[in-house]
């Protein structure tokens, strides 16, 4: 039955408290005679390595992978894992090469970064297109699959959810990035303890209901049932070659889906950017350890839920009202069948990552949309307080617009791919200004501006290619699509440049030399530490 008892509301509401007093506490301590921009939207040097780790993690772990990549472990597998483990190197390189570069030059937001190093054009566009799929893809599918799982879990219905985390959110997003980086450490604490908990209980529910002796025992027992689901390299010809197609997870499209979400983003990089080099790297190198730990949380219950579904278990909870199976009701509905108590902690732990992610992202659309558009081109004279205000209104507009939105995504099957295809449609062209803008001191401002107004028309050009062509060309995989348009960009701001007399050296400049990219052996031994967990993985569920 769809409901939470007493005692799993009393566990709900326990943590409920704890965070919002924590970040009133954080809030009262930390809060400055007159708050400005730097410490409303970076909390600069306030937060310590495993706060901006947490951070970051928290940031990026949502309903998008509890229930999304949950349902894409009950659709296809472990293959979906790939997107974190493949984050863990990506996170790695971050650290080395791009982080230094945005400390050293002084950069608060990724628009500033293009402004310093191209134009203004080129920074206020790019700043437009992060705006629009913030809100329109990123905030929205929050809110749609938060909702949806508070919905199937409590039977609160799907409107009060929605306004229900709104408001949650917004008392963290309002007092700055201090409070999100500081409750941002209890909420990682939950989402990983409550996950863990509700993984062993689908293990457990898997070796009760299929007659194995331990809960352990349930793991190899998983990978007997569904074989089919413990790949991580799709060949050619697989059902869902189209959303991971084969080595490209290795070789192609996912390092630049990767590196461009990692590195050039600006609600992700935000937690670095107020920090020292040595806080910001050890931040980073933390939550590449916890990335490994994510498909543990949410992808192996998917795959518990599609072993279960199959011996004929919650058949009719699976299913949508129109009786289409849905995978991403998977997480759900196992937490569903959780007992009293446990239930209301995995709740809260659920509730914790929507909850951090949306604070995350509407801090960032704040912080973009009050230094790179308004104080630029609507009231350059703004003061500080009238700049955090604006901030502050910001976050409430761009949740308003995202909760109208919300609704129209339940049309999709697996959201989660649905937010990795769309963000793609700008990611080869971000990642390439950014790319050519940190090594290649050549680049100019014109080849930056071409690569922006190119990247969605191609994008949308090779999405419909095969269409285009009536059947001579196979549908393209959208990480192989990516792989095309980035190097097509590449190629066009290469032959801009070198074609522009202003070409000859870099206008702008940036602060760059070698020095900047040293690590610490301490830093060289985790790094190590990582890739070899990751080879390990690959090696054992090629």
């Amino acid at each position: 039955m769809n409901h939470l008892s007493a005692l799993d509301c009393a566990v709900f509401f326990l943590y409920f408290v704890i965070v919002s007093a924590y970040g009133y506490y954080v809030y009262r301590s930390k809060k400055q005679k007159k708050t400005d921009t730097k410490d409303y939207f970076l909390a600069e040097g306030s937060l310590t390595w495993w706060a901006i780790g947490a951070s970051i993690i928290a940031s990026n772990i949502s309903a998008e992978h509890f229930i999304g990549m949950s349902g894409s472990g009950f659709a296809m597998g472990l293959a979906i894992a790939s997107y974190e483990w493949m984050a863990a190197a990506t996170l790695i390189i971050v650290a080395v090469f791009f982080l230094p570069i945005y400390l050293k030059n002084k950069i608060y937001t990724m628009p500033q970064f293009l402004s310093t190093r191209y134009n203004n054009t080129v920074s206020t566009l790019m700043a437009v297109f992060w705006l629009l799929v913030y809100v329109f893809v990123n905030l929205t599918s929050i809110f749609f699959l938060g909702a949806i799982a508070i919905e199937t879990i409590t039977g609160i219905p799907f409107s009060t959810c929605i306004i229900f985390l709104a408001i949650f959110s917004a008392l963290i997003t309002l007092g700055g990035m201090k409070v999100i980086g500081y409750t941002d450490v209890i909420q990682v604490f939950v989402l990983v303890i409550g996950g863990l908990i509700t993984c062993y209980m689908a293990l457990k529910l898997v070796s009760e209901k299929l007659n194995v002796d331990t809960v352990l025992g349930a793991l190899p027992m998983l990978r007997t049932e569904a074989a089919d689901h413990f790949h991580m390299i799709f060949s050619k010809g697989d059902k869902f070659y189209n959303e991971l197609p084969g080595v490209a997870v290795l070789v192609g499209g996912l390092w630049i889906n990767n590196l461009n979400y990692w590195g050039c983003n600006q609600y992700i990089v935000q937690r670095a950017l107020g920090a020292d080099l040595k806080t910001g790297r050890s931040g980073l190198i933390f939550a590449a350890f916890l990335k490994l730990l994510i498909p543990v949380i949410v992808v192996i219950p998917g795959i518990a839920a599609f072993v279960l579904y199959q011996r004929g278990y919650f058949q009719a909870e699976m299913l949508d009202s129109s009786g289409v199976l849905k995978p991403d009701h998977a997480y759900p509905v196992l937490m569903n069948l959780l007992p009293i108590g446990v239930k209301g902690m995995a709740f809260a732990a659920l509730t914790a990552a929507i909850v951090a992610s949306l604070a995350g992202k509407s801090n960032s659309i704040a912080t973009i949309f009050t230094l790179d558009i308004y104080k630029k081109y609507i009231n350059p004279t703004a003061s500080e307080t009238r700049m955090v205000a604006v901030g502050r209104w910001s976050v409430v507009i761009a949740s308003i617009i995202a909760i109208i939105v919300a609704p129209a995504l339940r049309s999709f099957d697996q959201v989660y791919q649905f937010i990795q295809e769309y963000v793609g449609f700008i990611s080869p062209g971000v990642f390439a200004i950014f790319l050519l803008g940190f090594f290649w001191k050549r680049t100019t401002s014109r080849a930056a501006l071409c690569a922006a107004l190119l990247t969605i028309p191609l994008s949308i050009f090779f999405k419909f290619l095969p269409s285009i062509s009536q059947g001579l060309i196979d549908d393209i995989p959208f990480l192989n699509r990516m792989s095309w348009v980035f190097v097509t960009i590449i190629v066009v701001m290469v032959l801009i440049t070198l074609t522009d007399p202003k070409g000859k050296n870099n206008p702008q400049g940036l602060e760059i030399d070698k020095t900047m990219f040293k690590v610490t052996p301490a830093f060289m031994v985790a790094s190590v530490i990582i890739v070899g967990i990751m080879a390990a993985l690959y090696t054992v569920f090629w």
